[in-house]
């Protein structure tokens, strides 16, 4: 049996799950109202305000949906996006005050709104009306827009394999229910994917059920693509392969970055751009930008390092730091420290900051606990946004940590552990031709990650350290058989250097093709080692 089969059991993957069909989408609440209120701005003639969100699933998002309303035939399209800084997330009182200066009809909104109904109401009370898609959590209470597609609702059943889309998978359905209603000729819809494969796989969405078909068809699109934009951009990201990894590391952090660092309508002005003359220009902007954002990110790193962690369970860290990397520090000190952690800094006297968490320990309920101490906040189980005054950083540092010890957890470091999908004893089965089977699972994300093999028992042959200060790793590995092959680390621990030839380790590892002047050999890139 072969690797990719072996794991498909397991995943309880059928074949359809390599070459899905496309299309017979289940309906998602009020989608056909949408449509037709679209329908009808284009037989009005009426200008439309598309508002989306500053991150990667946002400003894709927007792209869907400006692509969606120019092919029915809408002329006068704004697009605006929040302003991370000024803004917030969600609707805000500058759109209420642009629809009102350029006497718009409709508002459609991309990745928010299902959490707006007072700015909502503003602009029912001005006459524009608002079509909501949105895949974020509906209050009890929707807003009074003439249409509100949410997979979330919970007046309504949304068919299950709908229920993880991203917003831009929304915004794609509302597309597709108007190619349904002949207002988009049918095949053009599919040309969008490209936007929904991004927006999915950075959104971190399960990649099973539609957004299998969608993101399935989307790498197809991604391949053929002619978006001047994207291929400036992968072109400045080195991306040479299309898979998952390219997406969710080379060309999701240079979109988010935008976002993050400085306004996301550079992205978005990227991913629309008409010409590679002004592709390249944008391109290079936004590689700026993304070298800033690893800057902030590595010195936020350094200095927490430097001075060293206390012993609480729940890290509070303070810093200097970009408002706009907060969340990605929080993120890393969680993988370094293994433990819940917040990074704060000073915005407008003010302390803002990001939550990251994994396991049991929920932030939106440790945000309630702690509220006495918070000027505002919200999120989820595991990520969060919180705003407190200086002066109650150390009571909300003791907080969130009493509320963390009156929960007894324990054994929370195995939710961070990565299981591995196989264990291989010898190396016989590790071939390029099996790899470029296993890739046919492609893309990989929650739901469907990325195969990950236990090279058990093997002899370390060969320890080599590259990289200007030997950061690097790449060990030979042989098995009982006298196999050999190749595994890398980029930034490998202290602890994984000090491995010497002839040590016996157990190794997992993702499967991965190298090819150099034309030859292809099979290796894996490092997870974890156990000597």
């Amino acid at each position: 049996m072969s690797l990719l089969a072996k794991i498909m059991k397991q995943r309880g993957f059928d074949e359809g799950f390599l070459c899905p069909e496309y299309g017979n989408f289940g309906k998602l609440p009020e989608v056909e109202l949408a449509a037709e209120r679209i329908m009808q701005a284009a037989e009005k003639g009426e200008k439309v305000i598309i508002y989306g969100d500053y991150d990667a699933d946002g400003v894709t998002a927007s792209t869907v949906m400006r692509e969606a309303l120019s092919l029915v035939g809408i002329k006068g399209i704004e697009v605006m996006l929040p302003d991370r800084f000024k803004d917030g997330y969600g609707m805000s009182q500058r759109l209420v005050e642009r629809a009102k200066e350029i006497s718009v009809g409709l508002v459609v909104t991309v990745d928010c709104g299902s959490g707006n109904a007072e700015i909502i109401d503003e602009l029912n009370n001005l006459g524009v009306d608002v079509v909501v898609t949105d895949h974020h959590e509906c209050l009890k209470d929707l807003p009074r827009a003439v249409a509100v597609v949410n997979p979330h609702r919970r007046d309504v059943e949304t068919p299950e394999d709908l229920k993880n889309l991203a917003g831009v998978g929304v915004a794609f359905m509302v597309a597709y229910e108007l190619m349904l209603k002949g207002a988009i000729p049918e095949g053009q819809e599919k040309w969008l994917l490209d936007m929904v494969l991004i927006g999915t796989v950075c959104d971190s969405m399960v990649l099973t059920g539609a957004n299998r078909i969608l993101c399935y068809y989307g790498m197809k699109v991604v391949a053929k693509t002619r978006r001047a934009g994207l291929l400036e951009l992968m072109r400045r990201a080195g991306v040479k392969q299309i898979n998952s990894e390219a997406i969710g590391f080379q060309i999701g952090p240079r979109i988010n970055a935008a976002g993050r660092m400085q306004s996301a309508d550079l992205a978005f002005e990227l991913l629309n751009a008409k010409s590679r003359v002004e592709a390249a220009r944008l391109a290079e902007e936004l590689e700026h930008l993304n070298g800033l954002r690893k800057e902030e990110q590595l010195r936020a790193g350094r200095e927490i390092a430097e001075r060293g962690i206390g012993s609480e369970k729940v890290l509070v860290e303070v810093g200097d730091w970009h408002e706009g990397v907060l969340g990605i520090i929080a993120g890393r000190l969680v993988e370094d420290y293994k433990r819940p952690a917040f990074a704060l800094t000073e915005v407008d006297g003010v302390m803002k900051g990001s939550g990251r968490s994994f396991g049991e320990f929920n932030l939106a309920e440790a945000l309630l606990e702690c509220q006495n101490c918070l000027v505002g906040g919200g999120g989820h189980a595991g990520a969060c946004g919180l705003k407190l005054l200086k002066e109650q950083v150390n009571n909300f540092r003791k907080a969130v940590n009493k509320y963390y010890d009156s929960l007894g957890l324990t054994g929370q470091e195995k939710y961070l552990e990565v299981a591995e999908d196989l264990v291989l004893d010898d190396l016989s089965e590790v071939t390029v031709e099996e790899i470029e089977d296993l890739n046919r699972l492609e893309p990989y994300g929650e739901g469907n990650s990325e195969p990950v093999v236990l090279l058990n028992g093997m002899e370390v042959v060969e320890v080599r350290k590259m990289g200007a200060d030997g950061q690097h790793l790449k060990l030979i590995l042989r098995d009982k058989n006298g196999r050999t092959m190749a595994v890398m680390a980029f930034f490998a621990p202290e602890e994984w250097l000090k491995i010497q030839p002839m040590q016996k380790v157990s190794v997992k590892a993702h499967l991965m093709i190298n090819e150099w002047q034309g030859v292809k050999n099979a290796e894996g890139r490092i997870i974890s080692i156990q000597a």
